[in-house]
Order: structure tokens, then sequence, then C-alpha cells
């Protein structure tokens, strides 16, 4: 994400001095070559866009690799304008629902939410964007700062009710219902179901 906060940088050069990106990544895994290999790059493309775009007063990117506890990163949440959670693949991604749960319904942030992330299917109010496309992602970052304060409580209102209206009671209870619903055959693929 941080070579579209790049691009965003770029192309929406009022925002220079203006937004921070925070990324926090707890160390996890760093005995794992591939995850010490992604640590090693993402460092070392916080560092070359501060350098590159960092003033005095200002650093682009803080960029952080230890945990924080729930009350902090809700504060820190709400406190965000913007929330970017862009997976390039994902299942549920609670995240993003916290991130919504955070904010002040008044003064809301707007969540950017990848297309790929399971969330994205119940969050249709947020910016949905392919993260594979830097372009879209940082005019989503764009529009997400720009937006109008009744448009950030428009979409949040939608977004907290859907968080409400699928509490973890509703999860379950749509889980067991497709755990016990009658199997249909499928055939020919499903030769075993048509036999029972």
């Amino acid at each position: 994400m941080k070579i579209t906060f790049e691009r965003f940088l770029t192309v929406y050069p009022d925002w220079r001095g203006q937004v921070t990106y925070l990324q926090i990544t707890p160390k996890s895994r760093s005995e794992i070559q591939e995850y010490a290999e992604m640590e090693r790059t993402i460092s070392e493309a916080a560092g070359r866009i501060n350098g590159a775009y960092g003033e005095i007063a200002w650093t682009p990117i803080r960029y952080v690799n230890r945990a924080y506890s729930r009350s902090v990163l809700a504060g820190l949440f709400r406190s965000a304008r913007a929330g970017l959670v862009t997976p390039l693949r994902d299942g549920m991604n609670l995240v993003a629902k916290e991130y919504i749960a955070a904010q002040d319904p008044d003064d809301p942030g707007v969540l950017i939410l990848s297309r790929f992330a399971g969330a994205a299917a119940e969050c249709s109010a947020a910016l949905l964007v392919n993260p594979y496309d830097t372009e879209a992602v940082a005019a989503a970052i764009n529009r997400a700062l720009s937006m109008p304060l009744a448009e950030r409580r428009e979409r949040h209102a939608a977004l907290y009710q859907t968080l409400v209206n699928n509490d973890i009671a509703r999860w379950a209870e749509r889980f067991i219902a497709a755990l016990t619903r009658p199997r249909v055959a499928r055939w020919p693929f499903d030769l075993g179901a048509a036999a029972e």
C-alpha cells in the first residue's frame, strides 16, 4: 500500500504536508524468510518515500513494527480520516469492521476497502477498490479525504447498520442454517449426493 500512497502524493500534491499514512505491522513470523523479506521491502519503501517527499515538520509515512492494545488501536481508528483495508486476498477481515465501529458518527472517517476482502460483500457503502489498481486507490484516498461531512455520515450510518444487522449471533444463525440445509445433487459432479 505504500506504493499507492506514493502515487497519491504524486497525483494529489496539495495533500503533501496534510496527510500521514500510518502502518502498524507487529512483527510476526520473522523467522520465515518470506516475512523477513516483506518487512525489509516495506521498510525500504517507507524510507524511500519519506526521503523523497518528507519535510522537516512532516513525515509522509509512519511505519511501526510493534503491537498496540485494542484501546489504542480503537483511538487511532477513530482519529483516522480514512481507513485503508486493502488486502490482495482475504477472508472476512475484521479490521474493516473495527474501523467502522470506532468512528464518531458525527464526524466519521471513510473506509476504503479492497473488493477482495470478505467484508466487501457486506460493506458496500465503503469506497470499494481493486488494490492492484494504484491509480484507483490513490483516487479513492483523495475522494475520502475530500468527502463532504454529509456523505461521510451517510456512508458511516449504512456501514454501522450493516454491523448491527450482522452481529455474531446473526452470523452464527446463518452459519448453522447453511450447515443443516439439505444438500442438492449437482449432476454429474455430485453423484454421491444423488445416490443418497
